[in-house]
């Protein structure tokens, strides 16, 4: 029977690019391990399974190239063997230290089970790279990955440079080849930050679609009939805009209606890193005494309330499965609802959330999301489960308009990347930025010394463009780090310029730098160049 109606679920897989090889111990490594361990392995064991059980399912995910980048760096997969290996060292001792405990010793064994096999799986059946693994599924038709800017650098704020915002995309686009064997199909903007004209610049990359938040569509011109429940196409390039389902969306992150605060479900800030004794657990925490999370909680989330109550794992899934029918339901009386309203024209409801929400912050999200993948396959008939690419090769026929500017965050304009927080590292970032594209047109034939030093520069002031820096400065959250990382690579980024022009390379320092910051090695300066011609 022919749906009426699809659901595209789409995941944003992003982590700052973070990593330091000068340094035995960094704490902010430690957030790729926590979602390696908590979220990447989890999804890919579940797709597994889902493909084990003949169901031919339908996701997107964003991989942003910072993230592919640290996937598949020999250094940090070295180091997260280490990471997983002490996890695994200290839930052993926890099965011991929990033996005669009714509420706990059955978790550590399940901690256990669990670490041992995430070690297996990502050392062995991965081979230490899980991007192949991701790929194979892609290959398979079952997940399209699309990318996402360079540095998850936020174009609007450079928009009066258009080399920059060109750099972002095609330096994503030519990475995600490099490791996926062919051009994305499509890009998250980062933070959704659309600006009327940055299609071109995708149009350009050979990228067929895009995504906006809600009112990048409804708002856009002229307001298209169908709301937020078709795509678009922009006017003069004719790549494709999808938005954000508000409903589906709020039903998972919503904090007083979303699902991951039910009081059965585990509690993320309780973790045996801080509530056990120092002398037991110091070997497991930083190595200067400061403890920090290590992975293994005991507690569900209970309530507004100190007095956190044993978390109970087939409780909690049975609180999954009940969730997880409520949610396909919701979507088929959503979808035979909208039908209705547009008269037959098939709706999409498009549903994006962050991957890392899945299993590091809502630990039973991977289990929650494969039985909604599995009742949508089995037990609806009114949609399909399906993914931007395949909608639009099955719609080819959809409405011409002119999206309206879009971000995601707070106000869905630029003002979270752009306030009293962190407005002061901009005139500095658009100072380099004007010297980069000075650079690339000035040196159009560089020798080879001086072409590696101009990629070199490039690659700083991608990584000085991440969004994640303001985005950590007005969030309150490590700030030092953020500020630390912009002042660093701005101050590569002018030795640099200043090397390059003093004709004053230091071979010894920029092999340095390249190992420092060696992220996308196929990039070449000239992405800061437009042809004018």
């Amino acid at each position: 029977m022919k749906p009426i109606g699809y659901h595209a679920m789409v995941l944003h897989a992003h982590l700052p690019y973070v990593r330091h090889p000068e340094y035995d111990y960094f704490l902010e490594e430690h957030w790729l391990y926590e979602a390696i361990t908590e979220t990447y392995v989890p999804l890919l064991v579940m797709f597994e399974e889902l493909a084990r059980d003949g169901i031919d399912f339908r996701l997107t995910m964003t991989m942003t190239p910072s993230l592919v980048s640290m996937l598949a760096d020999p250094l940090l997969q070295d180091r997260y063997l280490i990471y997983i290996g002490r996890l695994v060292e200290l839930a052993e001792k926890e099965v011991f230290r929990t033996r005669g405990d009714r509420d706990f010793h059955a978790l550590a064994l399940y901690y256990e089970k669990r670490f041992k096999a995430t070690y297996e799986l990502f050392a062995t059946q991965y081979k230490r790279n899980l991007v192949n693994g991701f790929k194979r599924f892609q290959d398979s038709g079952n997940l399209e990955i699309v990318t996402c800017t360079a540095t998850h650098g936020f174009l609007p704020l450079y928009q009066t440079y258009p080399e920059a915002v060109q750099a972002q995309v095609q330096a994503a686009a030519q990475h995600y080849k490099s490791q996926f064997g062919r051009g994305p199909r499509g890009i998250w903007l980062a933070e959704c930050g659309y600006y009327t004209g940055a299609d071109h610049y995708l149009k350009d990359a050979g990228i067929e679609f895009f995504f906006t938040d809600t009112h990048g569509i409804v708002n856009a011109s002229p307001r298209p009939r169908y709301g937020a429940y078709s795509p678009i196409f922009c006017p003069d390039t004719g790549v494709g805009v999808f938005c954000r389902d508000r409903e589906s969306s709020e039903q998972v992150w919503s904090s007083e209606i979303g699902y991951p605060g039910d009081h059965y479900f585990r509690e993320y800030y309780r973790d045996i890193g801080y509530d056990l004794d120092f002398d037991y657990i110091k070997d497991y925490v930083q190595p200067d005494g400061t403890r920090k999370n290590t992975g293994i909680k005991y507690y569900r989330v209970t309530g507004k309330t100190d007095k956190k109550q044993p978390y109970n794992l087939e409780m909690a899934r049975q609180r999954a499965n009940q969730y997880a029918n409520h949610f396909v339901r919701s979507r088929a009386e959503q979808i035979t609802h909208l039908s209705h309203v547009f008269d037959g024209h098939a709706p999409l409801v498009l549903s994006p959330y962050d991957a890392e929400l899945y299993g590091h912050w809502w630990f039973e999200g991977p289990e929650w999301l494969n039985l909604v993948i599995r009742k949508a396959h089995h037990n609806q008939s009114v949609y399909r489960m399906t993914t931007p690419y395949e909608y639009l090769l099955n719609n080819p026929v959809q409405q011409v308009a002119q999206p309206s500017p879009s971000s995601w965050g707070a106000n869905g304009y630029n003002s979270f990347w752009l306030n009293e927080t962190n407005d002061k590292i901009y005139r500095h970032l658009h100072k380099a930025t004007e010297r980069m594209i000075e650079m690339a047109y000035r040196f159009g034939n560089p020798y080879p010394l001086q072409h590696r030093a101009l990629n070199q520069a490039a690659r700083e002031i991608l990584l000085a463009q991440s969004s994640d820096w303001p985005f950590i400065m007005k969030t309150g959250t490590m700030v030092e780090y953020a500020v630390k990382r912009v002042k660093t690579h701005l101050y590569r980024f002018n030795q640099l310029y200043q090397a390059v022009y003093g004709d004053e390379i230091d071979e010894d320092w920029l092999t340095k730098m390249e190992y420092l910051d060696n992220i996308f090695p196929e990039l070449d300066y000239s992405v800061y160049r437009i042809n004018r011609n």
